[in-house]
């Protein structure tokens, strides 16, 4: 499944520092981090973020670990803080923040999210469920698509049949982490719709943390916008347009499996990072 955006007339530019999400013009882009890349046959303007050495990003990303490094090195303002967790959505999402969490020093746990896909069309998400009963609809293409009440039940039954196997699978009998008072930093290794991520927010905000932030390598610019209104901080290394499926700006992409999940789970809990 292929996840295309419409080309917007500002572009969505992510610059360093706390809350530094920002629109600028197309001409202060071009002027500034605009740069064209080729990957996989196509042509993409790649509006990219400066690293803390001045070098920008690079599409397409090596691999997950490499996206995680990179993405790290633009979260080292969280550096030496004792009140940061960083929390990753499985599975994907825990190779790029096992390396955010060496770079920072933060303690690594799970943040249990399922998307909900569309009948027939799976890697299109109409929707996603967390763990405390949440569950975010994306009502465009449920509306679009004509998806009923009954349909959207019975696939959010079976997702939750999910989670609960996730959990039985990574966390054993390891109580979930505390996130209140604390600085919960989200990982994944891309957003397309982002209502996976829109969840784990909103779940997460019923234990009151103190700070909310999502840094993921690559999403929508559109994504990235909608989402700085609900999260306290947004980090994105790459806003690619047009935006197609996440696994096109990795050169490596393969499924993240349940003992690779388990096993950078049990390493960095065995370093104690943070």
């Amino acid at each position: 499944m292929i996840y295309i955006k419409p080309v917007v007339t500002h572009i969505l530019i992510i610059t360093f520092g706390v809350d530094a999400t920002r629109l600028v013009s197309d001409e202060e882009a071009i002027r500034t981090r605009r740069q064209p890349f080729e990957g996989f046959g196509e042509r993409f303007t790649f509006h990219g973020k400066k690293m803390s050495d001045g070098r920008s990003t690079k599409l397409p990303f090596e691999n997950r670990t490499q996206a995680g490094q990179l993405l790290g090195r633009v979260l080292l303002h969280y550096k030496g803080r004792h009140d940061v967790v960083v929390l990753a959505l499985p599975r994907g999402g825990v190779p790029v923040a096992f390396e955010v969490v060496r770079a920072i020093g933060a303690s690594l746990d799970l943040m249990l999210v399922r998307k909900l896909g569309t009948p027939g069309q799976e890697e299109l998400a109409m929707g996603a469920i967390a763990p405390g009963g949440v569950q975010v609809l994306n009502q465009d293409i449920v509306e679009s698509l004509g998806i009923s009440e009954k349909t959207i039940e019975a696939v959010a039954n079976r997702e939750r049949k999910e989670l609960e196997r996730r959990q039985r699978a990574y966390r054993g009998d390891r109580p979930p982490p505390q996130v209140q008072g604390r600085c919960v930093i989200l990982v994944d290794d891309g957003l397309a719709t982002g209502a996976t991520m829109r969840s784990a927010i909103k779940a997460i905000r019923q234990q009151q943390p103190a700070r909310i932030v999502v840094a993921v390598p690559v999403a929508p610019g559109d994504t990235i916008e909608t989402l700085r209104h609900e999260a306290d901080e947004v980090v994105c290394l790459a806003t690619p347009e047009p935006f197609l499926a996440i696994g096109r700006f990795y050169q490596d992409f393969p499924q993240t499996s349940d003992e690779e999940v388990k096993d950078l789970l049990a390493r960095a809990w065995e370093n104690a990072y943070g």
